[in-house]
């Protein structure tokens, strides 16, 4: 179902998690709870796994994670600031210790000159307050390709929160 890539990274995350006792949750908008998906694809992954939270509108974004309608009226939902907000509400509204969130323009459509598509931000936050950001412009791929570019880079970012 996934790549070789992206099952070795799930299993580098599954690892990390178990060998440090922590639980992890996703919070995701483009890629639609694939981070999430490709976590629980791995035999065992229960253990380390608490839950993803698929935000797609900005209501759900507020709703279950807690992002705040001003972040989203001041910087959008496909921003640095709104992608802190979401994993940060990850480790909040669940049992995990470290969270990562993705949200950005998967196309082909919806993008703009100063959000073109391919532009995805990615936040990963940890109980003790850290929250790490990354902006990527992957360009225009085609959706399938930003979302398993996407999918590789959040599994990276969380493999980075675990090891902070």
């Amino acid at each position: 179902m996934f790549s070789e890539d992206v099952v070795r990274l799930a299993k580098e995350v599954l690892t990390l998690a178990g060998d440090a006792g922590v639980m992890v949750a996703t919070a995701e908008s483009c890629t639609g709870g694939l981070v999430a998906a490709a976590l629980t694809e791995i035999a065992g992954s229960s253990s380390v796994v608490d839950r993803g939270f698929v935000t797609y509108s900005n209501q759900a974004k507020m709703q279950m994670l807690g992002v705040q309608e001003q972040t989203l009226a001041d910087h959008g939902a496909v921003s640095e600031a709104t992608a802190r907000e979401m994993a940060a509400g990850a480790v909040a509204h669940s049992a995990a210790s470290a969270a990562v969130a993705i949200t950005g323009i998967a196309g082909p459509g919806g993008g703009s000159d100063d959000k073109p598509v391919g532009l995805v931000h990615f936040g990963a936050a940890r109980v003790n307050g850290t929250i790490l950001h990354i902006e990527r412009r992957f360009g225009d791929l085609g959706r399938e390709k930003v979302r398993e570019a996407a999918l590789k880079q959040a599994l990276e970012l969380l493999a980075e929160a675990l090891k902070a």
